[in-house]
């Protein structure tokens, strides 16, 4: 059965963006990079909710025009070539999306881990990981801990409903400054 894979970023205070939406301050490194290129060579679908999507579709299509950065220039030919879905009751899709999922979360990413496939990695989008992560759908969370403190956003982890016992898989610091903690759920 194939897995989702939490990949996200956050201030030392537990914000996954700034109190306007900002998300400028992740340094990508290149250990973080390649962090993060180890994961992208896991799966084979990427998971996206409506706001994180908006910010991605408004960058990636034609980053290396944008930016000159060694992780930009990695990924984005990646994040081109591999489909992705979209979680939102009213968005329609786009060019770039493979799929709009709109109706019942569970059964429809029940269905998405029962096909046969590599992993799935869903990127930011603290609402979707936390509707996912109170259904018991995620199975791995990789949390990036920038030097950072934001003062405020959007948490972490939005509004569990219940505890959530994680077992740390690994840890370490990448590029001097980020400590990126790797967890499955306990037991």
């Amino acid at each position: 059965m194939r897995k989702i894979i939490y990949w996200v970023h956050t201030s030392v205070d537990g914000f996954v963006d700034g109190p306007n939406g900002e998300f400028d301050w992740p340094v990508m490194g290149p250990e973080l990079s390649a962090y993060s290129e180890s994961l992208d060579r896991r799966v084979d679908t990427l998971l996206f909710g409506r706001p994180v999507w908006q910010m991605m579709v408004g960058f990636w299509p034609n980053a290396e025009e944008i930016s000159q950065d060694p992780h930009v220039a990695a990924f984005a030919p990646f994040w081109r070539a591999t489909p992705k879905i979209v979680f939102s009751r009213g968005y329609p899709g786009d060019a770039w999306t493979e799929r709009v999922i709109r109706g019942d979360l569970r059964a429809e990413v029940a269905a998405l881990k029962a096909r046969p496939g590599a992993d799935l990695l869903l990127t930011g989008g603290a609402n979707l990981a936390a509707a996912l992560t109170e259904l018991g759908l995620v199975d791995e969370y990789h949390v990036a801990v920038h030097p950072v403190v934001l003062g405020g956003g959007r948490k972490l982890f939005a509004g569990p409903k219940r505890r959530l016992n994680l077992r740390t898989v690994e840890s370490r610091t990448l590029d001097g400054q980020v400590v990126v903690t790797s967890y499955r759920l306990a037991g």
